[in-house]
């Protein structure tokens, strides 16, 4: 008989890993709660020809970052889902500064989680990374998530094609929606779209639904332990203990920059005083002032 002890080692040691938290020269100790670092990339691995051309994703070859989010678990008080928008210009260890996605596209995990660090101040306890390949059918594993949008969204690069109104969205749809950047300030508010996303399927996957449903349950750990990407010291009970932490109501907000300018690698986002007094806030695990957080627009209610 499988006991459900046996069942969780065994996804558990099917999860992919990677070398994503190594230490390095001067690495800041760890800081107040727990932190991870949610990674999400443009990796076609897994896709079939059919399925890239269903799911709209292209055939680009290797990963860049189109998501980086840092969910922060604090000693008391709401987690935090915090979106660290990728066009914000940081400093990046042996590159010089440039927008913070270039950490991951130029040094893999290993790299951006050390430009995070310094960035922030804040020690990344946790990793992971979520590609194209397989997040269509995490969604679908769990009957889909109901998303309320406040207007219609036509995104043919995304393969969207949405009207106003409550809906349950599946796979293809979802992943259109997390990555659409058919709105005037973009990645601003594509930002705000995928946290409020993340948080739903959160909900989803934690309730009796699906908790209570084998039918439901074991397809949804199957597809995560195929989308998703940990660090070596990670394991499936970690997965499990964020997506409860996140799955209730979550403070959701945009790391704050103060300003814009064009940089070498063009329209940039450039944190000063406003930025560090936000982090400083994170570092101590205190609560962070209503007048740091920033919610954004968004399509979803």
């Amino acid at each position: 008989m499988i006991t459900p002890i046996a069942m969780l080692f065994y996804y558990d040691g099917k999860l992919h890993r990677v070398d994503a938290l190594s230490a390095y020269a001067g690495r800041i100790g760890d800081t107040p709660g727990t932190n991870w670092l949610i990674v999400g990339t443009d990796s076609r691995d897994g896709l079939t020809s059919e399925q890239k051309k269903n799911l709209a994703t292209g055939d680009a070859d290797g990963a860049r970052t189109d998501t980086i989010m840092m969910a922060h678990l604090p000693p008391s008080g709401k987690p935090m889902l915090i979106s660290i928008p990728r066009d914000m210009y940081v400093p990046i260890p042996g590159m010089g500064s440039h927008k913070i996605n270039a950490a991951f596209n130029n040094g893999g995990p290993n790299l951006l989680v050390q430009t995070v660090e310094e960035f922030t101040g804040v020690h990344i306890d946790h990793y992971a990374e979520i590609g194209f390949g397989g997040f269509d059918s995490l969604v679908d594993s769990v009957g889909g998530v109901e998303m309320c949008l406040d207007q219609p969204l036509h995104d043919p690069k995304a393969g969207l094609n949405l009207e106003a109104g409550c809906q349950t969205l599946n796979g293809t749809q979802a992943l259109g929606l997390v990555r659409t950047r058919a709105f005037p300030n973009a990645d601003l508010e594509r930002v705000v779209n995928q946290r409020k996303f993340l948080a739903a399927l959160m909900s989803k996957a934690t309730s009796p639904g699906v908790l209570l449903n084998p039918f439901r349950l074991f397809p949804f750990v199957s597809g995560a332990v195929d989308a998703v990407t940990v660090d070596n010291g990670d394991h499936i009970w970690n997965l499990a203990w964020l997506a409860y932490k996140i799955s209730g109501d979550p403070v959701t907000t945009t790391a704050p920059a103060d300003g814009d300018e064009y940089t070498d690698d063009g329209d940039s986002l450039i944190p000063g005083d406003t930025t560090k007094q936000f982090f400083d806030y994170v570092a101590r695990g205190q609560e962070v002032p209503a007048n740091l957080l920033t919610s954004g627009a968004g399509a979803v209610s």
